[in-house]
């Protein structure tokens, strides 16, 4: 069984950072692809970053956001600066992951945090 759980959303002020974490764990054979998601209320989810060999980032959060990986703890981060009240949403993490024992690969949705930008 695999799992991704997500750590680091909050409430924050427009011009300040936070960090979101979200770490895979089960049988894992390897990891292709992870990335974040938000979805704020009355919209669809959308794409903030990916991170394969190379990172992808929406143009609404580049410059501001960084993904990055750990792959020793089957981590990924978000960490994002410069906040604004447009960014808040909740943040899926996602991954594309092979497991053991059958070694087929899912893709897999963490529970999602929350991101609240606001004076």
């Amino acid at each position: 069984q695999v799992q991704l759980v997500e750590s680091g959303g909050g409430l924050v002020q427009p011009g300040e950072s936070l960090r979101l974490s979200c770490a895979a764990s089960g049988m894992i054979f390897s990891i292709a692809a992870m990335g974040w998601y938000r979805q704020a209320p009355g919209k669809q989810r959308e794409l903030v970053a990916d991170i394969r060999e190379s990172t992808n980032y929406a143009d609404s959060v580049k410059g501001r956001f960084t993904i990055s990986r750990d792959n020793t703890k089957n981590t990924v981060y978000l960490q994002m600066n410069s906040l604004k009240p447009e960014d808040t949403a909740v943040y899926y993490c996602n991954a594309d992951i092979r497991s053991l024992p059958k070694l087929v690969q899912l893709n897999y949705w963490g529970q999602g945090t929350q991101v609240t930008v606001s004076s």
